[in-house]
Formats: structure tokens, sequence, C-alpha cells
């Protein structure tokens, strides 16, 4: 009797998920998106948002929960009922984090569930155009002679932009001095502003400054050039061998969200992120849309967490000499 009976409990629970699955979304759905507006996670949020409303005939919000290198609003949404209306916009940021800031009421492969990826791009080092430097070479050479002298923006602790400018000095034995922002739109603004000399900023971000001369690119930050500024070497090739550092886009929800829930809208966003004229757009900013099952992108996330808990050693080797 107590094996049919959780037999039938089981049943029930699945039929009843199935059910909520079929009617989801049945109210409006919040991104909460842990960085400033108007940066590539903040765009992508609110053009899948856009597109899932127009599949799902349901409203799709974006929320900005900005601070602390993303941990502001990636505490938020592990607090969220894990129903799928409220759902994480990450970056490896948030990979990078797990070993960077121990002190967090959060971890991010424990309360969490893995959606799917968005797109992936690589980020370029710019200078303000007072910078004398007009390539990688220049600025290294700069940087040695005025150490402590230079700086560079990011949009805070751990970020990408971060993580690529830390990776820098690491690799090339340069002091250039990390001044964190809440957002990297206030980041951006510095450099064009010229109150920060230097930022290793996404691609897609930068590249109207770059083709209105704000901005002087030095390198990018890829394994090969980007397809948006074919004339601007990578770091590698410029002579910081095996240097590589992108920026990704991915979607999450609370731990506990139906696995229904979970796999519709991984299914979703796929068709968001492969639609011909997203494709095309993405492309012509120097983004790549990419595309896993909920399965692959847990993998992935884990992996990332690995690959930056190296990265943060080296860096911090590096600071010790």
């Amino acid at each position: 009797m107590r094996k049919l009976a959780k037999a039938v409990v089981l049943a029930t629970a699945l039929i009843s998920s199935a059910a909520f699955a079929q009617d989801y979304p049945s109210r409006i759905v919040k991104f909460i998106v842990p960085f400033g507006p108007g940066g590539p996670a903040d765009v992508a949020a609110r053009l899948i948002g856009k597109d899932l409303q127009e599949s799902l005939k349901q409203s799709f919000i974006v929320e900005n929960r900005t601070g602390a290198g993303a941990v502001i609003g990636t505490a938020e949404a592990a607090k969220a009922p894990p129903d799928g209306y409220t759902l994480l916009v990450i970056s490896n940021t948030q990979t990078a984090n797990e070993s960077l800031i121990p002190a967090r009421n959060y971890e991010l492969m424990r309360d969490f569930v893995a959606i799917s990826p968005i797109n992936e791009s690589d980020l370029v080092i710019v200078a303000h155009p007072s910078v004398n430097a007009k390539n990688v070479q220049e600025l290294i050479a700069l940087a040695k002679a005025q150490p402590g002298k230079l700086n560079y923006a990011s949009s805070g602790q751990g970020t990408p932009y971060h993580m690529a400018g830390e990776l820098f000095k690491a690799m090339t034995g340069t002091n250039i001095v990390h001044v964190p922002h809440r957002n990297s739109g206030e980041a951006r603004a510095s450099v064009l502003g010229g109150q920060v000399e230097i930022m290793i900023d996404a691609v897609p971000a930068m590249a109207q400054n770059i083709a209105a001369g704000q901005v002087k690119p030095l390198a990018t930050t890829g394994k090969t050039r980007s397809t948006v500024l074919p004339d601007v070497p990578t770091v590698d090739e410029a002579g910081v061998k095996g240097y590589e550092a992108t920026i990704w886009l991915g979607l999450v929800a609370p731990a506990g969200t139906p696995k229904q829930v979970v796999e519709k809208l991984a299914a979703e966003v796929k068709g968001v992120v492969g639609k011909p004229e997203n494709v095309k757009m993405w492309a012509s900013q120097g983004a790549l849309p990419v595309s896993m099952t909920p399965a692959e992108f847990d993998k992935f996330l884990r992996d990332d967490i690995v690959k930056w808990a190296g990265v943060v050693k080296l860096i911090n080797e590096s600071a010790k000499k």
C-alpha cells in the first residue's frame, strides 16, 4: 500500500508539474539583470524578452539590480520563488565570483538551475586618445615606465572586464590600477571623458565609440580577429602569447524551478537566439549566438568556474611578486 500511495503521489506531482508548464507563463516574467542599463547583458535581455513576449504571449520585463560585481542582483534572484517567473541573466562574472568573492550568501550551482546560453563576444582594449600608446607593446612599455600611474575602468570586481584586465597585468608584469564602477555604462563614460585612461570592453558595446574616434583600439581579446574590427590585432598577435578573454551571456532560474518550465524556456530561448535576424544583428556587432541544452549549459558553467578559479590563482600569485 505504501508503494502504491507513493506512486500515486509521484504521478500526481508529475501531472501537476506538466500542467503548470503547459500553462506557463500565465503572468509577467521578470529578468533580473545584475548589470547596468545599456550594457551587453541588458541589451540581450531586452531583445530576448521582446521575442519571448511575442512567442509566449506574456510580458517579459527587465529589472536592473546592479552593484558589488553582480552579487547584489544575483543574491536577490537566488531568493526568488522557483516558479519560472523570476529569471537571472548571467555572464562569466558569476562564474569568476565563485572563487574571487568568497563572502556571498549564494552559490551559483547550488542555488540556480541552468536554462540556456545566449551569446559570446570578444573584448577590446581601448585607450583614451590622450594615452601615448598606439598598440599593446607601447601600452606595456608605458605601464612599466610609469608603474601605478595608468588606470583601467571596469564595471566592478569579478566582471569580465575586470578579470580580463587583471589577467593582462599578470601576463605582462604591469602595474595598472583597477578603477571599479557601478556598471559598464559608468566605466565607459569615464574612459570616453578621459578620467580613466584604459578599458577592456565588449566589442559590441564599444564599436561605435571606436568608429567615432573617441577611443583608440589597441587589441581584441579572442583567439582570432574580430569581424567588426578586422584591422585590430588580437592580444596574442600583439605579443602576449596565450592571452584570451571573452564575455558570454546566459540565463538561469532559481533552483527548484520545475524541469518542464526550464525545458520550455530553453527551447524558446534557443529559437530566439537562432532567429536569422538576431544572428545577423549580433554578427554585425561582433557577437556570436550560442546554443546548448540545459544539461550542456550546466556543464559549461561548472567548467567555467574551474577555469576562472585557475585565473584567480594566477592573478593572486602575480600580485605577490
